[in-house]
Order: C-alpha cells, then sequence, then structure tokens
C-alpha cells in the first residue's frame, strides 16, 4: 500500500472537551427524548411567552396553565413534559430581565451529580464542590467561562446557602441547572422572592453522572443586554435569505440573464442549497453594524449573492473533478449540459461573485479587503481541493488529521469568506479578521464532519464505493480496527473494495468500530473550539449571534438513522438498537 502524498498536511484535532455524550444515557421519559425536539419545543415556548406576554414571576399553577397550552398548541398530551414546559416558560419570562442584570451580580449554580462520580477528583467543603479542572465533566468549562465573565460560581445542592447569598445584596439573579424534582420543591424559594432565575433542567433526575444541554446553559450565561442582537430570530433571518435566491430575486439585483450562459448560470445560482453562506453574511452584518434593526441594504444582498456565486462554482467545478453524477437529487450541471458549458458557468459565477462585490458601495478601503478576502478564499480552498485530486491519482489510507485538514481547506474558506465581507461591509473587519478566521476554521471542519457522516447514513443512498472521496469516518475507523478488518478497509481506501461489499456493510464496520460515536464526539469538541474561539471578541453583539449561530446551523441540519449518531441523539439505548445482518465484513 502506497504511503499518502507528501502534499497532505494534517491539522491539530483539538483535545476531546468533556460533553453531554461521552456519558450518553437517554432522558427520563418526563423530558423531551432528543434535542431537536427540545429545541423546537423551545422555540414554540418563546413565541408563545412573546405573544402573549408572559410576565414573571407567576406560582406553579398559572405556570402550568401556559405549560399546558403550549403542550396541546403543539400536539402533545396535557400533562406530557408539564413541568419541563412549565420550567421553560419561567425562563423564557425572565429573560430579558436577566439580560439586564451585571455579569457580576448574578450566581451559576451547577449540581454536583454534574461530575463523574468514580473518578472526580474534587474535595468539598461547606459551600460544595471544589474543582480540580480535571477536565471529565462540563463543571470546569461552565465554571472557568462564567468566573471569567464575573459571576459567582457555587457546585451546590440547597437552597440555603444560595438565599444567604441572595439576602446579601451581592446576587440579583440565578442562572442553575438541576433536576425537575429539586426544581420543584425550590421554585416557591424563588418564586416567592421574585429572583430572576433561569434553570436548565438535567436530561436525568437520578442524582449521578447526570447531563445538560450544553448548547442552552452557553446561551444562557452569555446573556446580555449588550447583546442587541438577541432578540433576532436567527430563523427569520435565514428564510429572507432564502428568498433572495428566486429567479426573480437574482434577476432583480444581478440584471436579465443575457444569453444561454448567463441563464445556465443563474438557474444553477437559484437551484436548491442551504444558504448557510449567505446566511452567514448577513448574520455578521446584522450583529455589526451601527444602526442596529434598521432595514437591510441592497449592498449586503450583493455579497450575500457573491458569496453563493463562490460557493456554487466550486460546486460546478467538483462535481467535474469527482466524476459526480448526481447533486440536489438532480443530475449534475456536466450531466446535463456538457462539461464545456458546466465548466463556463463555473466560471462566469466566480466572475459575477467579484462584479457584485465590486458594486456593493462598501467604502473603497473596505472593498479592498472584500477582494482580498474572496481571493484568499478562493485560492485555499482549491489549494484543498487540489490535494484531494493528488490522492485520487494514487489512493492510500490517510490518516483522522490528513482527512481534517482537507476539510479545514475546502470548506471552512468558504464559511471565512461570508463572515468577512459582512464583517466589511459593517466596517469592522478588521478589528475581528483574526477571531473571525479561528470561528471558521473550527465551524468549517464540524460542518464537513457532519456532512462527512451525511454521506454514509442509512438514508444516504447506495453511494459508489469505488470513488469514495477522504472520509473522516474512514480515517477513524481504520485507526481503531485489527486484523482483517483493516485490510477490508484499506482496500476500501485504495478505491478497490472487495465483492460483494456494500454501504450498509461500511456503516455497520464503522459502527463495530466506534468511530461513528469518536467522530460525533470530535463534531461536538469542534462546535465546541468554535464557542472558545469568541471568548476574546468584545462586541457582545457578535459573539452573542455567533453563538447562536452555531445552534441554528446544527439543530436544523437533518438528523439521518445513522447507527450510533442516531441512539445518541434519540435516547436509543445500545442494547435496543435494530442489529445490522453484516455478510461481508469479515470478524478482526
Amino acid at each position: 500500500m502506497s504511503q499518502p502524498s507528501s502534499e497532505f498536511k494534517t491539522v491539530k484535532v483539538p483535545q476531546s472537551l468533556p460533553l453531554t455524550t461521552t456519558r450518553f444515557r437517554p432522558p427520563k421519559k418526563n423530558l423531551p427524548q432528543t434535542k431537536v425536539e427540545r429545541d423546537n419545543l423551545l422555540k414554540r415556548i418563546r413565541a408563545y411567552v412573546e405573544s402573549e406576554r408572559v410576565v414573571p414571576p407567576m406560582p406553579l399553577d398559572e405556570l402550568e396553565i401556559h405549560a399546558r397550552r403550549i403542550l396541546r398548541e403543539a400536539g402533545y398530551a396535557d400533562d406530557l413534559y408539564l413541568h419541563y414546559v412549565a420550567v421553560c416558560v419561567s425562563n423564557e419570562a425572565w429573560r430579558e430581565t436577566l439580560a439586564t442584570i451585571p455579569y457580576e451580580r448574578r450566581l451559576l449554580l451547577m449540581p454536583k451529580c454534574l461530575r463523574v462520580e468514580e473518578k472526580c477528583p474534587a474535595p468539598f467543603d461547606e459551600f460544595g464542590l471544589l474543582c480540580k479542572q480535571c477536565g471529565l465533566c462540563t463543571i470546569q468549562d461552565f465554571q472557568n467561562e462564567a468566573e471569567r465573565l464575573g459571576y459567582a460560581v457555587l457546585v451546590a445542592e440547597g437552597s440555603a446557602i444560595v438565599m444567604s447569598l441572595i439576602q446579601t445584596g451581592r446576587i440579583e439573579a440565578i442562572v442553575g441547572i438541576s433536576c425537575l424534582p429539586v426544581l420543584e420543591r425550590t421554585f416557591p424559594y424563588v418564586e416567592a422572592a421574585a429572583i430572576p432565575s433561569i434553570a436548565v433542567p438535567l436530561l436525568q433526575d437520578d442524582c449521578i453522572n447526570t447531563t445538560v444541554d450544553n448548547d442552552w446553559v452557553w446561551e444562557y450565561i452569555h446573556l446580555t443586554s449588550e447583546d442587541q442582537t438577541r432578540r433576532l430570530n436567527l430563523g427569520t433571518v435565514h428564510e429572507e435569505v432564502r428568498g433572495w435566491f428566486t429567479r426573480e430575486s437574482l434577476d432583480e439585483r444581478m440584471g436579465p440573464a443575457d444569453g444561454h450562459a448567463e441563464r445556465v448560470a443563474r438557474d444553477w445560482l437559484a437551484k436548491d442549497g442551504k444558504r448557510w453562506r449567505p446566511f452567514l453574511t448577513l448574520a455578521a452584518f446584522e450583529a455589526l453594524r451601527e444602526d442596529a434593526g434598521g432595514p437591510i441594504p441592497d449592498g449586503i444582498r450583493d455579497l450575500a449573492i457573491a458569496v453563493e456565486c463562490f460557493h456554487k462554482a466550486s460546486l460546478i467545478h467538483d462535481d467535474i473533478e469527482d466524476r459526480d453524477h448526481e447533486r440536489y437529487g438532480e443530475p449534475t450541471l456536466h450531466e446535463s449540459e456538457g462539461v464545456e458549458v458546466a465548466l463556463n458557468a463555473g466560471d462566469l459565477l466566480i466572475g459575477e461573485g467579484y462584479r457584485l462585490i465590486g458594486q456593493c458601495g462598501a467604502a473603497p478601503k473596505d472593498i479592498v479587503l472584500m477582494l482580498q478576502a474572496a481571493a484568499e478564499g478562493q485560492r485555499e480552498l482549491c489549494r484543498g481541493q487540489g490535494a484531494e485530486l493528488a490522492w485520487a491519482r494514487n489512493p492510500a489510507t490517510l490518516k483522522t488529521s490528513q482527512v481534517l485538514e482537507i476539510f479545514r481547506q475546502k470548506t471552512a474558506p468558504a464559511f471565512e469568506v461570508a463572515l468577512q465581507l459582512g464583517a466589511a461591509f459593517a466596517g469592522r473587519l478588521e478589528s475581528y479578521q483574526e477571531a473571525l478566521h479561528r470561528y471558521s476554521e473550527a465551524l468549517g471542519i464540524a460542518y464537513q464532519i457532519r456532512d462527512d457522516m451525511d454521506d454514509l447514513s442509512e438514508d444516504a443512498g447506495q453511494n459508489d464505493l469505488g470513488s469514495l472521496r477522504p472520509s473522516v469516518l474512514l480515517a477513524k475507523a481504520r485507526e481503531l480496527a485489527g486484523g482483517t478488518q483493516r485490510q477490508w478497509l484499506d482496500d476500501l481506501w485504495s478505491r478497490e473494495p472487495q465483492e460483494g461489499t456494500t454501504v450498509r456493510a461500511v456503516r455497520e464496520l464503522v459502527h463495530q468500530t466506534g468511530a461513528d460515536e469518536k467522530c460525533l464526539l470530535m463534531l461536538e469538541t469542534y462546535k465546541e473550539t468554535a464557542v472558545r474561539s469568541l471568548s476574546e471578541i468584545d462586541s457582545a453583539n457578535l459573539k452573542g449571534l455567533l453563538r447562536r449561530v452555531i445552534g441554528k446551523m446544527f439543530n436544523e441540519l437533518e438528523i439521518k438513522g445513522w447507527c450510533r449518531e442516531f441512539e445518541v441523539r434519540n435516547g436509543v439505548r445500545e442494547e435496543e438498537a435494530v442489529k445490522v445482518d453484516v455478510t461481508h465484513v469479515p470478524a478482526s
């Protein structure tokens, strides 16, 4: 087996962070079983609280009236998740009040059961757990970030300590993590004192090795009135951007398509797509604009379309170079129009992108920054694609770090260009360029890991195993496999799979080695790396919005039926998982 090309560099894999999935156990039946379900319920609750103008504090019976109404409207039985939804209603009712209270006058209260009990080295004193920063659980991360912001932090149960702190006058609000039974017992005290409080329910309530929805905790910890974008509905922003890519909207901004080449390129630009990159352009601008909440300028629409022009051009060229035959459930452009027409359409879209940047109306110095960012992004993307093409000529096994380097070069630059153009249009790029680079790199790698997992998901179809591209799942599986399994994977990497090899068999081998779980944890690690990259940003608007963008992008990705990931996301115990019959995967 030949060695990988020296053209491949390696990207450092961040050390695994303490995430909920590392100690996964399904939630109790009185809690939503998946993150998607929790997030969808939270969206409904937030819309309800805003439309009904719910005012805190509220006694429990009033909260339950609101909770039952929300559950009925969502199609649930009245008593399903009743107390969980009541807690969330109270949280959202206090949300705006909490945002106005300075960090240094808030308390973060965490339960000791978040620790890994059998391994935790931390001692206790009269105030609770004294974290030793061992990195085994989420307590360390939440505590460090909260204290950096100015919070007081306690890792303890019981209301006596909390009430005594409140009575000193130093603490005016609480962000707490707890199980539903404890929240029910302590609620009357907090409600009677009219203390602004946010309570994030644990996903288990059996007092040992519990877990919590990390995204919710991070969001509530950082909530501040200095972030004028906190009420910006990212779903509405995304829908606004999607509306810019109808043929009518494109012709309005770009002018009527003139001739066959422009019509082909314009039709391709209007075709299906998630529009995440133009969404990022608008999000960055909204976070940094001086006139927050003002109308969307035509210039930012031009830049968002430019970003999508670059992306769609890269897809055309990639499909040709990779000999792909289908995209968006239809023939690729070179299949339907021919290679020559497709190449020309891709080149035309690149030209259109630069034209739109030039006409966006920004200050000349900012347009120069935009052009430099777009050119550098294009260059980096082509280098990544070039490395993959070189590998395709002489395919061989790659390390996980080498696959991640391809992801960094091929996916992260497009996210970075999108964010840079939005920031530059607001006249603020130079202040945040380095932070946006770090954020984009982690976000892009996370996005591509997820895309890579979807390529081998149960509903991804029967991919051509003889043309598989570098895959983080297969790289990790080979590192974990041994004996005949490793040889089987080597053959797959060399694009010479053994006779009878199926996508189903590949999925099962990846599952058997635990590579799917490792990649899911890697995905979560890069998402957390993106969050951490925001720590030095001094704009509450930009920091808050980019934090929420992570949740928006990854929560909206469709959950596929993918082995261990499906179990982790949907609460299926491993022993209850459906077993896949593998005929062509040899035992190690």
